[in-house]
C-alpha cells in the first residue's frame, strides 16, 4: 500500500498531490500500515484517522507542523514516524497514543518535549536527533521501557542524572552534540550495550571497563588524548581503538604532533610547599 501511494504521488503535480492521497485512502490497508512519506503534505488526510486498527503510520519528509485531534482515535498505533517535518512542538495528541512502541521525531525544530510524553509507557525507541534540544528533557527519564534513545545532532552539553532510572536502556546515540565531558551518568548504567559520543568536545575518557554489558563504544572526532578502557571483547571505534587497554602516551604525543597540533603541553603539577 505505502509503496503504491508513493509511486503514484511521484507522477502527480505537487499542488494536486494531497487531494489524490485523500481519495486513495478510503479503505483500511490490509497490512495495517500507511506510508505517506515524501508526499508533500501540509496536513494529515482525515481519512487516515478513521483507520482505528492502524498499527504503523509513516509521515516522514513532509511539511507538517500540526496534527488533528482525531489522530487520537488510532489507539492501536505502535509505530509513528514524524521525522523530517516542521514541528516546533510535539502535538499533544501524540501523547494519547498509549500503544506506541517506536516514535521518530528527528529532523524537526523541537526545543523541548511535553511532560505528557510520560504517558507513553510502552515506548521502546525514541528518535529526537537533529532538533534544537539544548538539554535532554527530564520526561525522557520517565519512559521506563525505553531501550533505544537517539539524541544526536542537537546542542546537548550534559545529561540528567535521572537517566540512570532507565534500566531497560541498551543503546544511546549522542553524536554531534556539545558534550565537553563524558556524561557521568553513563558510568552508572552497566546495562548499556552501545554508547555513541562521536563528534563532541570530550577531552578525556574515563574507564568503561566496569560496564559489564557494553558491546560497542564510538568516541571518534573528539579532542581527546586517550582512548576509553573497556572490558575484553568490547569493540571501540575511534583513534587508538586497536590498542589495549590504553594507548602509549609517547605515541599519543607523536600522533598529536604529526597532526600539527598547536596545543601547548600541560604544565607539570606544582611542587608541594616546603616547610622553612
Amino acid at each position: 500500500m505505502g509503496n503504491t501511494v508513493r509511486a503514484l504521488v511521484a507522477i502527480i503535480p505537487a499542488d494536486r498531490c494531497q487531494n489524490f492521497v485523500v481519495r486513495d485512502l478510503r479503505e483500511m490497508p490490509l497490512d495495517k500500515m500507511v506510508d505517506l512519506s515524501g508526499s508533500q503534505l501540509r496536513r494529515l488526510p482525515m481519512h487516515v484517522c478513521s483507520f482505528r486498527e492502524l498499527v504503523k503510520l509513516y509521515l516522514s519528509d513532509n511539511h507538517l507542523s500540526s496534527l488533528p485531534l482525531e489522530l487520537g482515535q488510532l489507539q492501536s498505533l505502535q509505530i509513528l514516524a514524524l521525522d523530517f517535518n516542521n514541528f516546533k512542538a510535539l502535538p499533544q495528541v501524540v501523547c494519547t497514543l498509549k500503544q506506541l512502541c517506536i516514535l521518530y521525531l528527528g529532523n524537526n525544530k523541537l526545543c523541548d518535549l511535553p511532560n505528557e510524553l510520560s504517558l507513553l509507557q510502552n515506548l521502546r525507541t525514541l528518535w529526537v536527533e537533529a532538533n534544537c534540544l539544548t538539554q535532554l528533557p527530564d520526561v525522557v527519564c520517565e519512559l521506563s521501557l525505553l531501550r533505544t534513545l537517539h539524541a544526536g545532532s542537537n546542542a546537548l552539553r550534559l545529561l540528567p542524572g535521572q537517566l540512570r532510572r532507565l534500566r531497560e536502556l541498551r543503546t544511546i546515540w549522542l553524536s554531534g552534540n556539545l558534550l565537553t565531558d563524558f556524561p557521568p551518568v553513563l558510568l552508572h548504567m552497566p546495562f548499556l550495550e552501545v554508547i555513541d559520543v562521536d563528534r563532541n568536545n570530550i577531552c578525556y575518557f574515563p574507564s568503561l571497563a566496569h560496564l559489564s554489558s557494553l558491546k560497542l563504544v564510538i568516541y571518534d572526532h573528539n579532542p581527546w588524548r586517550n582512548a576509553p578502557k573497556v572490558a575484553k571483547g568490547v569493540r571501540r571505534v575511534g583513534r587508538w581503538a586497536e590498542e589495549t587497554p590504553e594507548p602509549d602516551h609517547r605515541k599519543a604525543r607523536r600522533y598529536a604532533l604529526a597532526e600539527g597540533s598547536q596545543e601547548a603541553p600541560a604544565p607539570p603539577p606544582p611542587l608541594p610547599p616546603t616547610n622553612s
